[in-house]
């Protein structure tokens, strides 16, 4: 049995527009160690992320107490949304999440993202095989990766933890099978997307 905690970042900092260097905000700083205390006394093994900031620090307090290295892996990354010519990002998340085939111009389509995002974590699965992994993703990656063991998680599924930051979320496999699944942590802060 493979256990897999998938780690949605803690609240960050939207002044900043640069995706990939979005840091959290000092709340997120502050919350990521309870992202720490639910996952230290869990034997894990190994720790992967997206290579966004945000998510490497939501780990970051447990990679230094538990003394590992953060691997990333440019397939865990958000999803690429393009440009949505000021459609909200909610209306636009929930035609993506009817239809994985949508996409905006220059943006990536969620069947895209979960296709990568499952390729990745096979990676993990095969060599990491028995052991206990951390991943650090982001909501909407996370949220392809469980419509993927769970198809019924849909746009109200999302909705219901888009306010989770941090969310730690377990899931078991054997193999590439996902045979279970459990919330570990759940911290809800506001989504502000500006």
């Amino acid at each position: 049995m493979t256990e897999v905690y998938f780690v949605r970042h803690a609240q960050s900092d939207h002044s900043v527009w640069d995706n990939r260097t979005r840091p959290l905000t000092e709340d997120g700083l502050r919350d990521s160690k309870a992202v720490t205390w639910a996952l230290e006394d869990k034997g894990i093994d190994y720790l992967m992320s997206s290579p966004y900031k945000r998510s490497m620090d939501t780990i970051g307090d447990l990679s230094k107490t538990l003394g590992l290295l953060i691997h990333t892996d440019e397939d865990f990354r958000e999803r690429n949304t393009g440009n949505l010519h000021g459609e909200d990002v909610f209306q636009y998340a929930e035609k993506q999440l009817a239809d994985f085939g949508y996409k905006s111009e220059d943006g990536e389509s969620l069947c895209e993202v979960q296709t990568r995002n499952i390729r990745a974590l096979n990676r993990v699965l095969s060599e990491h095989n028995g052991e206990k992994i951390v991943i650090a993703t982001h909501g909407m990656a996370l949220s392809t990766i469980l419509n993927y063991y769970y198809p019924k998680f849909d746009f109200a599924c999302f909705m219901k933890i888009v306010d989770f930051m941090p969310f730690v979320i377990r899931l078991d496999f054997d193999g590439e099978k996902c045979v279970n699944s459990q919330v570990e942590l759940v911290i809800r802060k506001d989504y502000k997307a500006s």
